[in-house]
């Protein structure tokens, strides 16, 4: 791996592991979906510019069904699940739980696309799962109570995250990956624009929380999906899914040096055995290396 793509996998990592530091600190005064929107609009605007500037406007009407599956399944949805799950449990934590999402795609891809699942594959499976019991077994949220709901909202976040790429390869396999980018983010923001109207919040949010919005679409969002496909286009998808690797780490440091949470024992433990079972999953471990051309 050269040092540029080094240094984007690293940068990756940190902001979306930083995504879950400002929904922590957007989503109380925000609300979910108002956050989202504001979120993903402002990832809109960032990655059609560029679109526009490149001349693939065509390729988003073209593909413009598609594209709105993607947005509701790859961050609509997805999204609104953990910004609801983080109003409970700490940065930290939904970091973690958002690395469950190979696990899901995993499956998916092989009760979906008929892709095949050796064996290796399926005892990362039972691993990573695992892992996920162990971590909920500990439960550490930033509430007394409510943190079950939220727990159940981030996987069901980690199972959309793991239904967009396996409907990707079905149906978008084509279509350069930017304008997939730019087309799912403004499909979300359409999709939850009346939604968020309702449920705007009635005293204006913060300074704070408008910055850490704004953020969070641009740098998290918008500038992270440019990192995510310049590496997929340089160093190929499966060492790319690295970054999956990485973002529980930069989540639970941001979480612990800006807003004071704690790492308890379990969130490593079950972080190391998730991470651990995704990496046997999604043949990061154990895949035979293919013969040499020649």
């Amino acid at each position: 791996m050269r040092q540029r793509d080094l240094v984007d996998l690293l940068l990756l990592a940190m902001l979306w592991g930083g995504s879950f530091l400002f929904m922590r600190i957007a989503a109380p005064d925000f609300g979910p979906v108002a956050m989202v929107e504001t979120r993903v609009a402002v990832a809109a605007l960032v990655l059609f510019a560029i679109v526009l500037r490149q001349g693939g406007t065509r390729e988003l009407g073209v593909n413009w069904r598609a594209l709105t599956v993607v947005g509701a399944f790859n961050s609509a949805i997805p999204f609104t699940l953990f910004g609801y799950a983080i109003l409970s449990i700490s940065a930290g934590f939904g970091a973690i739980l958002n690395a469950t999402s190979p696990l899901f795609g995993a499956v998916l891809a092989y009760v979906w696309l008929r892709e095949r699942l050796p064996w290796l594959r399926v005892v990362g499976l039972m691993v990573g799962f695992a892992g996920v019991a162990l971590l909920v077994w500990g439960k550490p949220s930033s509430q007394v109570s409510g943190d079950g709901w939220a727990i159940a909202a981030a996987l069901c976040g980690g199972l959309s995250y793991g239904i967009a790429p396996n409907f990707i390869r079905r149906n978008l396999s084509r279509v350069p990956p930017l304008v997939i980018a730019a087309g799912s983010q403004i499909a979300a923001a359409l999709l939850l624009l009346p939604i968020a109207v309702v449920l705007w919040p009635q005293h204006n949010p913060s300074a704070g929380a408008w910055a850490a919005a704004i953020v969070l679409g641009i740098a998290s969002t918008g500038l992270a999906y440019i990192l995510y496909f310049r590496l997929i286009r340089n160093i190929g998808p499966t060492r790319a899914i690295a970054v999956t690797f990485l973002v529980p780490a930069f989540g639970m440091l941001w979480g612990a040096l800006f807003l004071g949470e704690t790492v308890t024992a379990s969130m490593l433990a079950g972080c190391a055995v998730i991470l651990f079972g995704t990496a046997l999953a999604t043949g990061v471990i154990g895949a035979r290396a293919a013969p040499a051309a020649g």
